[in-house]
C-alpha cells in the first residue's frame, strides 16, 4: 500500500485522521483471574495484552543480587506473537531476539520510573507483555497495557507510564503555516512504513490542575532516518500531548473500573 495521502480528501491521513488526532483506544482491567493483575488494551489495530505477577520472593538469578537490596527489583518480558504481522508475515521466534531484549529492558526503565520500589525491598514484580497483533506504535501501547496491569495489581505507582509515537515523513500529512513537518501522532504500521523518522516517548503527563500538566519524559527513542536537531522540540511537545490525552482516557476507563469493583464487592456482601 502506498503510505502517501490523497490531498483531495480533505487532508486526512490514510484512515480517516487529522494528522494529530490518535487512534480509537479500547481498554480493559482484570483480564485474567490466575495473575494479580492484567490489562488488555486496543489502539486502533494494535493489541496488546499484559499481565503482572508479584510481589512475590525473588526467583532464579535475582536471589543472588537480593542480599544488600534496599529496593524492589522489576523484571520484564516482552513478547511478540509469531502470527501478530497478518497474513503476509511470521515472526520466527515470539521473544529471545535482539529487537525483543532491547524492548523488555525499555519497558522494564519504563516500569521502574513509576513503582515506588522502596516499598518492595527483597521483592520481585513480573511483568509480561504480549504483542497480540501489529498495527504501528505498539511498544507506546505495550507501556500503556503494562501501567494498567500495575494498577489492576494494587501495586503503589507514583503515575501513569504513558507512551505515544510521532512519526514526520516528507510523504505524510503535519505541515505547519510555514510548510514545514510537524509529524503524526499514534501511527499506524503504514504510516511508520514510510521513509521518516519515528520518535516514541515514554513520559509521566502529571496533572497539576485543571488547566496545567506538568509532563517529564522518561523514555525516548527513535526509529528509521536521521531527524534534525532543530525539530526535535517540536515533536516532543506535540508528543506529550499525545501522551497527556492518552492518560485522560486510561485514567477515565481506570476511575470506571474501580466503581465497578466497588459496586461489586459490596453486592458481593
Amino acid at each position: 500500500m502506498d503510505p502517501e495521502v490523497d490531498t483531495t480528501q480533505g487532508g486526512l491521513r490514510i484512515d480517516g485522521r487529522r494528522p494529530l488526532e490518535l487512534r480509537r483506544i479500547r481498554l480493559r482491567l482484570g483480564v485474567f483471574s490466575q495473575a494479580d493483575g492484567s490489562a488488555y488494551i486496543e489502539q486502533g489495530n494494535t493489541k496488546i495484552l499484559a499481565t503482572v505477577y508479584g510481589p512475590h520472593q525473588p526467583r532464579g538469578k535475582s536471589v543472588s543480587s537480593m542480599t544488600k537490596a534496599t529496593k524492589g527489583i522489576v523484571n520484564c518480558q516482552y513478547s511478540t506473537a509469531v502470527f501478530s504481522f497478518g497474513a503476509g508475515e511470521r515472526k520466527k521466534r515470539p521473544r529471545g531476539d535482539r529487537k525483543s531484549i532491547e524492548r523488555a529492558q525499555q519497558l522494564k526503565h519504563a516500569m521502574e520510573a513509576i513503582i515506588n520500589l522502596e516499598l518492595f525491598a527483597k521483592s520481585q514484580m513480573d511483568v509480561f507483555v504480549e504483542v497480540l497483533q501489529v498495527d504501528g506504535s505498539e511498544f507506546c501501547v505495550a507501556v500503556n497495557a503494562a501501567t494498567l496491569a500495575l494498577i489492576d495489581a494494587g501495586i503503589p505507582i507514583k503515575d501513569y507510564a504513558v507512551g505515544c509515537s510521532i512519526t514526520v515523513s516528507d510523504k505524510l500529512l503535519g505541515d505547519d503555516d510555514s510548510g514545514k513537518s510537524t509529524g503524526i501522532l499514534d501511527a499506524n504500521w503504514v504510516e511508520e512504513c514510510s521513509p521518516g523518522v519515528t520518535l516514541s516517548i515514554v513520559a509521566l503527563p502529571k496533572v497539576v490542575d485543571e488547566t496545567e500538566t506538568k509532563s517529564s519524559v522518561i523514555l525516548a527513542h527513535g526509529a528509521g532516518q536521521r531527524l534534525h536537531l532543530s525539530q526535535l522540540e517540536s515533536l516532543r511537545l506535540r508528543a506529550l500531548q499525545g501522551c497527556k490525552d492518552i492518560r485522560t482516557i486510561i485514567d477515565q476507563a481506570v476511575k470506571d473500573h474501580l466503581q465497578i469493583f466497588v459496586v461489586t464487592t459490596a453486592l458481593d456482601k
